[in-house]
């Protein structure tokens, strides 16, 4: 009897571990995602929700990533694979348009249509993007200038069109019918003089961010504001009439997370989508809970960001935001996963996933004198709070002067590479911590594979990453000194990795890389450095 007492009541601590550890499981923790997702704009069609986000100068560009709990995304598109071909978007000439590109997109979806808008000073113009299908496309494009700021793409209950958009004097106007161009005959208007008079008179960033949503029959109207010496807030306009008169308050106040909008799910929950700049990783999204109170939303736990949420339990980011990728494509397979960004527009003779099976080869057609200028470097996001990406390198093919690696691109960046000098090939560590590019390694190299690795520690804001090579591809050996990350307003992005080739001398080499694995490690050595 006493054996059947023990083995009864084991039992029930194993059930209830067990439910102490699927309610676990089932806890979603801020921020929803690690990782550079900015400019968040979100729609909810059926029980799927859809997300566009910003990357700037990266092509193509505008993702658009599916979820169906708000917490765990994948990427499923992207609104274009160009955004426009001129000197600045494709790294000619000596220009470049680094933290420029699209900004702030919107998504909508209207009588079986899909909408994504954004705007480009690189373009001048406001670019309107549509399909029936968000996830296999086509996409088709239309665009018109001017280029209107953090705009809020709306269709009215009365069929008519507009954007929102703006700084500090938030303006009105009206598209025609079929969002193909300005309403002729239509004047701007504006509907709200002074935007950021909720967060006070001492303003340091002037209310723009503009997202519009019309719920129960009123407008709501969200933007960030950035009071001096303050932090990064929400304020909310709420008006019976899109025209106005629009009352505002403060929404929201708490760790500087800001810039985003409303969703709701299909069991009457409500939730708002924010971001927060966190140093070197980029802005990241968070998620707050929304409470109804007087006809207005309610943003936070007793106005904080929680640090946990009643939501499904975050999963890895690997691989439906950042991806490893052996380079092997089956048939009917695109050429690069989602995961993949160039920066800036590639030039597309100059990579290859055909001419060597399973490697990417990435080819010179110019002469080039750095990193940042250098084209069809092939990115993806850091994510945090650690990450780690590797490659492996085959150098054979390379050309005197040229130089080809593993970087870890932003202004500020870092990079393990194999410089070409003669005949003579050394593994290099560049270091622009201080934003001057400097060469802290350099080591012979007499064979023809090399492996490199860059590690991420983005924890707490550390903000420190250490590059590292590797001979036989088991034993790494540290090179060069750490790397003190920083997100810098020129370029405006978190880190990213980024795979490069480029030639200072002489042009027709080419670098083969077998793989790039990413994960969500670092050395264990270097977790208390």
């Amino acid at each position: 009897m006493k054996k059947n007492i023990t083995g009864f009541t084991t039992i029930i601590a194993i059930l209830f571990v067990s439910l102490l550890y699927s309610q676990e499981k089932q806890t979603a923790i801020n921020p929803v995602i690690f990782a550079d997702v900015p400019d968040m704009s979100m729609i909810r069609v059926g029980n799927t929700y859809y997300m566009s986000s910003t990357t700037m100068h990266m092509s193509p560009g505008v993702p658009i990533m599916k979820s169906t709990d708000l917490v765990n995304w994948k990427l499923v598109s992207y609104a274009y694979d160009t955004l426009v071909t001129n000197d600045a978007m494709n790294l000619t000439n000596g220009k470049s348009t680094y933290g420029r590109g699209s900004w702030a997109s919107c998504i909508r979806y209207h009588k079986g249509i899909y909408y994504v808008s954004t705007f480009a000073q690189t373009s001048g113009k406001t670019h309107i993007y549509t399909t029936r299908n968000i996830e296999k496309g086509p996409w088709k494009e239309v665009s018109f200038a001017p280029s209107y700021h953090d705009h809020s793409l709306f269709f009215d209950d009365d069929g008519r069109v507009y954007l929102i958009y703006g700084v500090g004097k938030l303006k009105l106007v009206e598209l025609n019918e079929d969002v193909t161009k300005i309403k002729p005959g239509t004047t701007e208007q504006i509907i709200i003089e002074n935007a950021s008079a909720p967060a006070g008179t001492n303003i340091n960033l002037q209310a723009e961010g503009s997202q519009l949503f019309k719920i129960t029959g009123k407008y709501y109207l969200f933007n960030i504001t950035w009071p001096r010496g303050g932090m990064r807030t929400v304020v909310i306009h709420r008006a019976d009439k899109i025209t106005g008169p629009w009352e505002g308050k403060l929404g929201f106040q708490d760790l500087g997370v800001a810039q985003g909008g409303l969703i709701d799910m299909p069991n009457g929950n409500w939730y708002a989508y924010l971001f927060r700049d966190f140093g070197s990783v980029g802005r990241i999204p968070y998620l707050v809970p929304v409470k109804w109170e007087d006809g207005w939303p309610v943003l936070g736990a007793n106005g904080k960001v929680p640090e946990t949420l009643d939501l499904a339990a975050n999963k890895s980011l690997i691989p439906g935001i950042v991806a490893s990728d052996e380079f092997i494509r089956k048939k009917k397979e695109a050429p690069l996963p989602l995961a993949w960004q160039w920066n800036h527009n590639p030039d597309n003779n100059l990579w290859s996933l055909n001419e060597r099976k399973g490697f990417l080869r990435l080819k010179t057609g110019r002469l080039d004198t750095s990193f940042l200028y250098a084209r069809n470097s092939l990115t993806q996001r850091t994510i945090g709070p650690l990450c780690n990406g590797s490659t492996s390198l085959d150098v054979s093919n390379m050309k005197d002067g040229d130089f080809a690696g593993l970087g870890l691109l932003q202004k500020n960046y870092g990079l393990a590479a194999v410089k070409v000098i003669g005949d003579k090939k050394t593994i290099v560590m560049i270091n622009a911590s201080t934003g001057k590019p400097e060469e802290v390694a350099s080591i012979p190299l007499n064979q023809k594979i090399i492996y490199l690795k860059a590690e991420c520690d983005f924890a707490n804001k550390k903000d420190t990453a250490n590059f590292f090579y590797s001979l036989d591809g088991n034993n790494w050996i540290a090179l060069g000194t750490p790397l003190k990350m920083a997100y810098t307003i020129p370029q405006f992005i978190g880190y990213r990795f980024a795979l490069f080739n480029y030639a200072t001398k002489n042009v027709g080499g080419f670098a083969d890389f077998d793989y790039f694995r990413i994960t969500e490690t670092i050395s264990a050595s270097k977790k208390d450095q």
